[in-house]
């Protein structure tokens, strides 16, 4: 029988109690050390970490509350008690209930994930009025506050409308710990100030294989020390922030050409080759105190030959992450409905087997009920020990008092709309983008372009990209034309676009992933461009491999993203406005030859190759 308060019927008294609880040990904390016997730290004692307030928490939990708590799945909605018809269907045929507030109580879930195809993030004021009942939602089902997390890495991934910030690997070209630093403290900020308290950033893959299909830009670079120095910087930078850091996708999915979505990658890094490669950047994570690690559904045979997945090996996350590299914070696993930790295991087994092998938290399920009653039963069947449940639900709710949730859970609607996308803030990414934009060949010395009077047909990939180019030159006094080709150009597009280039004095063509063999039509596209005789301007605007499946081409340019703000800074460097400063984070292989190296790791052209 429970002697302590049982808190759970009173949520609002619940907080209440431990606000003036926190406010009395902060007021202690302020009298000189002799009479008080604490210091600072969130109204704890030195060490605490709200201690006192996580164990009564989970004291006065049921078994069903605690296992709700290693949950997070998304909801459809811009608000947490949506009835749009739309979001109401969605929401049955995915989870059952109506709304968020509903899937809350009804699991008592540990937190929640915001998507756009979820239509949860729409504008900002939206975003903080949705995390606000979500945060109302928790505390009246669970009487704790919710973890709100989401996937803004910067980039190419950018779920919240914000400021737009350089991706990992154009940070990569930057080389600058300091710039990574700062990125991350902005994009900290602005996602604090919309009531998300967790982002799955930095991505700490190193990535060496020019063919990943799934990292690519998403990691910094192929040197394991570049990877880990700027790793550690954006950790420091979105926990100074005041939000969760997430390294990912641990033990590494930086050599795979396998998508882990749709396939189970294998990892074939010795232990020693793990240790040089992969390693470094979780562990750089680790020392500057990141608060949560996000599992990869990679098989790493020298790690644990069993051939289950990291995020169910139980030799890799508790033997490698936990044991022998020190982490004691929150383990997330990645989405649980991606095939690669689906092959092996049925979906009722996954998420038991994940806490066995010491996973804390567990990401979307692809049904909820199924993956929530599988943990009770095996709790019931002695499978899991309600003392293995205990450990991670202290660890979830640590971090929820770590973040200061349980002090203050709430967004500010107005003051998050003076601090997205501020003139301060957009200025900056401006500065920290311009310093990435790499030029790797200028061979016919067409750059700089001339200010004014050319005709310049923009054509290639993305009908925003290309736009966006176009109006950028426009606006530099250039007559241009927009003929978008799509990523997989017919021989129909492609001619047009050559007739077009022949009459134009220049032509931009924007390549994205050209390298891949399912998009050989933008390599087709290129080349004959290029055949024209006319100038031609290559901008690739994802992967800088893509160079190596048209040698010929004279000029290119890598910006590593096709954001606003890296296409108005490859605009700079094409006009001469700003040097180009980047410099490879990859090696570019040979596309017929992968043993030659075209442009190797540091390569940049400054001064416009002269």
């Amino acid at each position: 029988m429970r002697t302590s308060i049982h808190l759970r019927r009173s949520p609002r008294r619940s907080l209440e109690l431990w606000a003036l609880i926190t406010a009395f040990l902060t007021g202690l904390a302020m009298l000189p050390l002799a009479t008080a016997g604490v210091a600072g730290g969130s109204g704890a004692p030195p060490g605490d970490r709200g201690t006192g307030w996580v164990n009564s928490t989970v004291d006065n939990m049921t078994l069903e509350e605690k296992v709700g708590q290693l949950f997070m799945t998304y909801a459809y909605g811009d608000t947490a008690d949506t009835q749009r018809a739309a979001d109401v269907a969605a929401n049955r045929r995915a989870h059952g209930v109506d709304n968020a507030a509903q899937l809350i109580d009804k699991y008592k879930l540990g937190g929640v994930i915001y998507f756009a195809w979820s239509n949860n993030v729409n504008n900002t004021a939206q975003i903080a009025g949705l995390s606000n009942g979500v945060q109302r939602a928790s505390l009246d089902a669970t009487d704790t506050p919710a973890l709100i997390s989401t996937d803004q890495e910067g980039g190419v991934v950018f779920r919240v409308p914000a400021t737009e910030l350089p991706g990992n690997m154009a940070l990569g070209a930057g080389r600058s710990t300091q710039d990574a630093h700062t990125a991350a403290v902005i994009g900290g900020r602005e996602l604090k100030a919309v009531g998300v308290n967790w982002n799955f950033a930095p991505v700490a893959d190193v990535n060496v294989n020019p063919a990943n299909p799934v990292i690519g830009v998403r990691s910094f670079s192929e040197d394991p020390q570049l990877t880990a120095d700027l790793t550690g910087a954006q950790v420091r930078g979105y926990q100074e922030a005041g939000i969760a850091a997430a390294a990912k996708h641990f033990p590494g999915h930086g050599d795979t050409a396998v998508d882990s979505h749709t396939g189970l990658p294998v990892i074939d890094h010795t232990r020693e080759e793990w240790e040089a490669i992969d390693k470094p950047p979780f562990q750089a994570a680790i020392d500057q105190g990141i608060k949560a690690i996000m599992t990869a559904h990679i098989v790493v045979p020298s790690l644990d030959p069993s051939g289950d997945p990291a995020t169910l090996s139980k030799p890799i996350m508790t033997g490698v992450l936990r044991q022998e590299m020190g982490y004691n914070g929150v383990v997330i696993t990645d989405s649980l409905g991606m095939a690669g930790v689906r092959e092996k295991y049925g979906d009722a087994r996954v998420p038991v087997l994940a806490l066995k092998a010491g996973v804390d938290m567990l990401l979307m399920p692809p049904d909820i009920d199924l993956a929530y009653n599988s943990v009770l039963d095996a709790v019931r069947s002695g499978e899991l020990t309600e003392e293995r449940i205990d450990i991670s639900v202290k660890r979830i709710l640590r971090l929820k008092w770590d973040l200061g949730l349980v002090q203050d859970p709430y967004a500010d609607a107005a003051q998050a709309q003076q601090i997205t996308r501020s003139p301060a803030h957009l200025a900056q990414a401006q500065a920290l983008t311009d310093r990435t934009t790499t030029l790797v060949k200028n061979d016919a010395d067409v750059l700089p372009l001339a200010r004014a009077g050319q005709k310049v047909l923009v054509t290639g990939w993305g009908v925003s990209p290309t736009q966006t180019v176009a109006d950028k030159m426009e606006a530099r006094g250039a007559s241009t034309s927009v003929y978008e080709t799509g990523e997989r150009p017919t021989q129909a597009r492609i001619d047009e676009a050559v007739t077009r280039a022949q009459t134009s004095d220049v032509t931009v063509v924007l390549t994205n992933r050209a390298w891949m063999a399912a998009n050989s039509g933008q390599q087709s596209l290129v080349r004959q461009l290029h055949a024209t005789g006319k100038p031609v301007v290559v901008v690739a605007v994802r992967d800088a491999y893509d160079i190596a499946h048209f040698e010929e081409v004279p000029t290119y340019v890598a910006t590593y993203s096709y954001s606003a703000v890296s296409l108005e800074s490859a605009v700079r460097v094409l006009y001469g406005e700003i040097e180009p400063q980047g410099r490879l984070p990859v090696t570019i292989p040979s596309a017929t030859d992968p043993g030659t190296t075209l442009y190797p790791f540091g390569h940049g052209l400054g001064s416009w190759g002269r």
